[in-house]
Formats: C-alpha cells, sequence, structure tokens
C-alpha cells in the first residue's frame, strides 16, 4: 500500500541562507501515529508548514493520498487536518460558530451531530455558546483541536497540542487520539514530552538541523539504540574505580556509591557474572544491584548530541 504522506528530498531556504530542511525524506503509513522529536530549530514545523501548503517548499516534492501539495492544493488540503502551537483564533466568536464555521470552510455539508460529539469528547460542550476570548489558554487550544476535527481530515497533524496545557486535557487529547487511530486517521504528532510519545506512537522519527537522523518503529529503535545499565550499590564509596576493573569501562555515580555498567541485551555475553566476581576479587562489598532500561529520551539526546 502507497504511503498516505510521501515527502521527498524536501528543502526550504530562506533569503537569510538559512535551511531550514536539508533534503528531507519520509514516508508516513496510513493509520499510523508517527512522532516527531528535535529540538527547537530542528525544521519539525517547517515541514508540517509545507505539508498543509502554508509554506511553499524551496525543492523537492510532498504528495498526500496520491496527490501533490503545491499542484492539487484544494484536495490535498481538505485531507489535511492541523493543530497548531499558535492560538490564534477570533476572540469575539462563539466556540459552536467557530468550530462549525472551520467545517464549512473546508467544503463539508453541516453536521450538528458531529459538532456535538466533538465538542463533548473535548469537554466543551458546556462552553458551546461562550466567546472565545472569555475561555483559558486550555480551553482555547481544545477550540483549535476540535475545528481541525470539524472537516473529519485524513491525516491529522498536531505540532505540540499539549504544550503549556494542563494534565486533563493532555490525557483528554491521548484518549481522543486512540479513537481517532482506531477509525484510521493517520497522526503526526510533534512534543516536547518525549514519555508521550513513547507511550503512543507507533514510529519515531528524530530531526535535528533540517536532516532527518532516522525514522524506526518504536520497539525496535529501543532494542537496537537502547541499553541497559547495571548499577551496583558498594557498601563503602570509592574515590576511583581500582585498576583491576578499569577493562569494564566503569563509571562512578552518587558520590562514589555505585559503579554503573552498560551492557548490551542482545549480545551473546554480557559480562555482568565476570563483573560481579571481579568486584568481589578487588575487595569491594556489594549493599544491591539493580538494572535499568534506557528511556526514547535518553536515544534521542544521545543521537542528537552525536549530530
Amino acid at each position: 500500500m502507497a504511503p498516505i504522506v510521501s515527502i521527498r528530498n524536501l528543502t526550504k531556504s530562506y533569503a537569510t541562507g538559512f535551511e531550514a530542511l536539508k533534503g528531507v525524506d519520509l514516508d508516513i503509513e496510513e493509520g499510523e501515529i508517527l512522532a516527531l522529536l528535535g529540538p527547537n530549530g530542528a525544521g519539525k514545523t517547517t515541514m508540517i508548514s509545507i505539508v498543509c501548503g502554508i509554506v511553499n517548499p524551496s525543492g523537492g516534492t510532498v504528495t498526500v493520498g496520491g496527490h501533490d501539495v503545491v499542484r492539487d492544493f484544494r484536495e490535498t488540503r481538505s485531507m489535511i487536518g492541523l493543530v497548531p502551537q499558535e492560538l490564534t483564533l477570533d476572540a469575539f466568536e462563539s466556540v459552536w460558530n467557530t468550530v462549525a464555521f472551520s467545517r464549512g470552510l473546508h467544503g463539508r455539508k453541516p453536521d450538528p451531530a458531529l459538532i456535538e460529539r466533538i465538542l463533548r469528547d473535548l469537554s466543551l460542550y458546556d462552553k458551546k455558546d461562550t466567546m472565545l476570548r472569555h475561555l483559558s489558554g486550555g480551553m482555547r487550544r481544545r477550540v483549535l483541536i476540535a475545528k481541525a476535527l470539524s472537516y473529519e481530515p485524513k491525516v491529522l497533524f498536531l505540532d505540540e497540542p499539549t504544550a503549556g496545557v494542563d494534565v486533563n486535557l493532555r490525557k483528554d487529547m491521548w484518549q481522543l487520539v486512540e479513537r481517532l487511530r482506531a477509525a484510521g486517521t493517520t497522526i503526526i504528532l510533534t512534543t516536547h514530552y518525549i514519555e508521550e510519545a513513547e507511550e503512543i506512537a507507533d514510529r519515531i522519527g528524530v530531526i535535528n538541523k533540517g536532516e532527518i537522523l532516522l525514522v524506526e518503529d518504536k520497539a525496535t529503535l529501543m532494542r537496537k539504540l537502547g541499553r541497559k545499565q547495571l548499577m551496583v550499590e558498594l557498601s563503602d564509596p570509592v574515590a576511583t574505580v581500582p585498576d583491576a576493573l578499569a577493562s569494564y569501562g566503569l563509571m562512578l555515580d552518587d558520590g562514589g556509591r555505585h559503579l554503573v555498567y552498560d551492557y548490551d541485551t542482545t549480545a551473546e555475553r554480557t559480562g555482568i557474572t565476570t563483573l560481579l566476581a571481579a568486584i568481589s576479587e578487588a575487595g569491594l562489598r556489594l549493599r544491591d544491584v539493580s538494572t535499568r532500561q534506557s528511556s526514547l529520551e535518553d536515544i534521542f539526546v544521545e543521537l542528537v548530541g552525536e549530530k
């Protein structure tokens, strides 16, 4: 099956000479949740803006559902929902009218039942007649989401949707995302909350300085790049790692109270057994032993740092 979004050699340069995107290639499969991670200025929002037809590319092609986003703008824009970072709303319009207008703006027939369901899903129905200027920032964020969902997009971009919002909205948001995925909506998420990406995404993409560093199935990424650490708590702290243990690449932590050992869980031998024996032979007494798995945040920081 062809990807619902296909990006080929996408570039974006500005008059200042700044290259926001440098030959990005990316395929997004229908019905998946892709989390796009990257530091500020990495190119996430620029790429999303090009796919959504808000910004013109300098080079390359983007297709959505087989339609070119530049040549077939109307077709692609009607397929895409966008929840931007900025809270840009008409302050003197009501919640209901704002969401209903968004549906009509994208060529959809009126559907009050759908609008009501969306507002209820986002805990907005009791505010349906309230003017937007009277809503809190979190509630206005919910309205942006409702606007994007009102015309039933096949592809939904969520650009930092939970940045600066309360825990309840985050919970509502991820429950809604799960329902949308179940209904076949493709979702592309950018977030600074890496634990959210780790919990909800099917695949993880990492972008930095306008380049895609990798796109991997989440479980595969964790298996390939994740590491485990053995934490050895000592009865008595040490100032330095004994020479007899130098070959193990140990690190000291917690003021010399812990020895930290990195190992590969997929290797034929982890070296843990020989390490523990060597620690005993070196005259160190153990208080406790535990393990820690690398998180997605650890992997992200390592990838961006190496780049």
